[in-house]
């Protein structure tokens, strides 16, 4: 009875088909991370705002996308638009409900982190004469830096293994492509334990990116608490 081929393994642990998948999550997991990144900031600038209309917007859209299953908007952005006759092809779709769903996250990081820096720090720069964005620029966002990025690492860890999910709509990411070389090979095991590495691969990479950003921007920190 067949259970472990280390020859099936090997050949499909480097095979082109597959590796391709892996750049494809990997770029994926970066434009996700992009676009989600610049709309959490929005929406958390708007959650802090003083209008109520402005920051219930912002706390409704977090309220959708974090209580509602990512599988599911990626269903309704894929197959449930197109009955209004909005249209998306898979890589748009997947791209887009990742983007989405991962700025609901990010904007609580973002949002925390903002809170965390000292209402006199930013009365500080008000009495310098800095313009808000400007306050924001040189004096908030710096400091806020420091505490988003552990959290912000571990939701970019999150999102490397969460374009998985993306295989749902077509989407020939890692997962996908393991699962269509199953369906030729009979390999299950051994390609699914191939991607496996794949992913501990892409997100022991990012830990040590982590770890470098976590070790420059609190540097400073650092340096104050030794004076």
């Amino acid at each position: 009875m067949h259970i472990w081929s280390w020859s099936g393994f090997l050949d499909y642990l480097f095979n082109a088909y597959l590796l391709e998948g892996a750049v494809t999550t990997l770029w994926l997991t970066l434009a996700s991370l992009a676009c989600g990144l610049v709309l959490g900031i929005v929406l958390a600038v708007m959650r802090l705002s003083r209008h109520r209309a402005v920051s219930g917007i912002a706390a409704a859209y977090c309220w959708l996308f974090r209580g509602t299953p990512l599988l599911v908007q990626l269903l309704i952005i894929y197959t449930g638009l197109p009955l209004f006759g909005i249209r998306f092809s898979v890589t748009q779709a997947a791209l887009l409900g990742l983007s989405l769903n991962e700025a609901a996250y990010l904007s609580e990081i973002v949002r925390a982190g903002i809170m965390a820096v000292g209402r006199g720090q930013k009365e500080a720069g008000a009495a310098l004469g800095l313009k808000p964005v400007q306050i924001f620029r040189t004096i908030t966002w710096p400091q806020a830096m420091r505490i988003i990025i552990p959290p912000l690492g571990n939701s970019v860890n999150g999102l490397l293994k969460t374009t998985s999910v993306a295989s749902v709509i077509s989407m020939e990411e890692l997962l996908r492509r393991t699962q269509i070389l199953i369906q030729e090979k009979f390999l299950v095991l051994e390609l699914f334990v191939a991607a496996a590495v794949w992913y501990l691969v892409m997100t022991t990479c990012w830990e040590l990116v982590q770890r470098q950003l976590e070790r420059r921007y609190g540097r400073a920190y650092a340096a104050d608490h030794r004076r």
